[in-house]
Parts: C-alpha cells; structure tokens; sequence
C-alpha cells in the first residue's frame, strides 16, 4: 500500500485529484476524510496543508507526495523529486508599489520584504549580495505594502491580478514553479513498483493532452504527401479501401494544429475526415 500525501484544497487539490481520477485511481470520498484508500488500486490519500507535504515525506509519513515546487524549495527536505507533472504552474516573484521606480535587485537593498517564503527570498538575496529586512507574513503578503508592514513583498504570482489591486507591479521573477511528485528515499521494492505504475498512467494520460486521433479517406497517389502532414508515433496506419485507388488512413495530430492540417488534408482530396478525442496514450 502506497500512501500519497495531497493538498487539502485549492487549484492544485483539484488538478491532481483530476489527474488520478484519469489515471484509473478510484478514491473513497467524504466531507473531512483526512484518509481517502482507492477501492481498485494499491494506494491511500492523506489530506495535507501544502507545506507540510514535504516534511511528511521526508518523515516516512507518506512515501509520496504531490506538491507545489514552491514548498519543496521553501522547506528543503531531503526527498526526491520523481517527476515534473506540468500544471498549477506559478512563478516565485518580488513585487514593489507600482509608484516606485525600479533599479534593480539593489533596489532591495535595506527594504523590509513580506513574505511566506523566507528560505528562497534569503537564498535569492544572498546570491546577489542584497541585504535587506525579511518579513514572514503566513497568508495576505500583498496587502504589507499597503498598511505600511513592508516596502516589498515576495510571494506566488499566477495571473497577476492580485498584485494589480494592491497597487503593486512584479519586477523580479526569482523562479518558477510546478505541481511535482516527490518520494521519501529508499522506497522499499514493492512500495516502487506502485510508484512506477502511477507513473507509467500519469505518462499516459498527459501524453494524450491536446492530442486528436484522425481517420479519413484519401486517393492512394498522395499518400506520400498526406504522410508527411501526418507523421503519426511512428507512422499513420494506413488501410487499402474496396474502392480501386483510394486509402484509409489514421494519425494523431496536435489539437493545436488542427485547422490547419485539415486545410492541407482537403488539398490533397481528404474526405469523411473523422476526429476524436484520446484519453489515454501508451508508448
């Protein structure tokens, strides 16, 4: 049994609640459940404050958690980071009243900075040279400024808009950050194995975003250009119709492109095109 530590609430709660529920991990639920075991799956959810995921990881508490890159750098436990899952991505930046002139990192030089991640803004200022006043604030670091507690603040950025109506502008992006899975070292055997497998379904799902998969008719004679539109993994699959001269053909392409390719597919006399969706992708 792998036990799976998870923030308790807010956007990263929910993306990688999502992304489990993707990967086939179906999860006993109920209101205050600190505790949620799968019903079909070797794993159990444990209900955790977002910085103290870290800690219960490095602890053995949980053999695994998933947590924002902000808290694994904040509270610099020895844990290993296993994969970079890509979404409830944010950046760690200093922000100054919008009035205020920037000159640079010296500009923080004898400043009193709020923040709720005094490690990263220490580190970032020692790096420099800068000496300035660290602030913790735990929660409502943008509102320092204004009530006269701080000059600066160093805080997460997403959009930006908080900032904005507080009357503060990002001018220095100390690092970014991203939803990540970190283990407890010396996973015994078994407890790896379950990893590995989370892993391999998370791969599988994330593999497939943004992907459609096509299938349409087309005449034999442009197969050779429709191939190169249509690279496919490896290379589309390719089916002879009852029809003399014509083809099926079937490939993935990049929802991004899509307009576009089924433009040049037309072109080249591609026709009952289909596209559907792809849940999962397995390499």
């Amino acid at each position: 049994m792998l036990r799976i530590a998870v923030q308790t609430k807010g956007r990263l709660h929910e993306d990688t609640m999502e992304l489990l529920k993707e990967a086939g991990i179906k999860l006993t639920s109920g209101k205050r459940m600190l505790l949620s075991p799968s019903s079909n799956f070797p794993c159990e959810i444990l209900f955790l404050r977002d910085d103290d995921i870290p800690q219960s990881v490095y602890d053995g508490v949980a053999d695994i958690g998933i947590v924002g890159e902000n808290e694994y750098l904040e509270k610099e436990y020895d844990v290993n980071v296993v994969k970079r899952l890509g979404f409830s991505k944010c950046r760690l930046s200093l922000a100054i009243p919008k009035g205020e002139e920037y000159t640079g990192v010296a500009y923080f030089e004898g400043k009193k900075i709020a923040t709720s991640y005094p490690a990263v803004l220490a580190k970032f200022l020692k790096e420099r040279g800068v000496n300035a006043d660290i602030h913790v604030i735990m929660g409502s670091v943008e509102i320092a400024p204004g009530i006269g507690l701080a000059d600066a603040i160093f805080d997460i950025v997403s959009s930006g808009g908080t900032l904005v109506t507080n009357g503060l502008k990002e001018v220095e992006v100390v690092t970014t950050s991203e939803a990540l899975i970190v283990a407890t070292p010396n996973l015994s055997e078994e407890k790896q194995a379950i990893l590995d497998e989370i892993v391999f379904r998370i791969d599988a799902v994330q593999r497939a975003a943004g992907k459609k998969y096509i299938l349409l008719n087309a005449p034999v004679a442009n197969l050779d250009a429709i191939k190169a539109i249509l690279p496919g993994m490896k290379s589309p699959t390719v089916i002879p119709l009852a029809e003399e001269g014509w083809i099926s053909v079937h490939s993935v392409i990049d929802e991004k492109t899509f307009w576009h390719v089924i433009g040049q597919l037309k072109a080249l006399g591609a026709e009952g095109i289909l596209v559907v969706p792809i849940e999962k992708m397995i390499m």
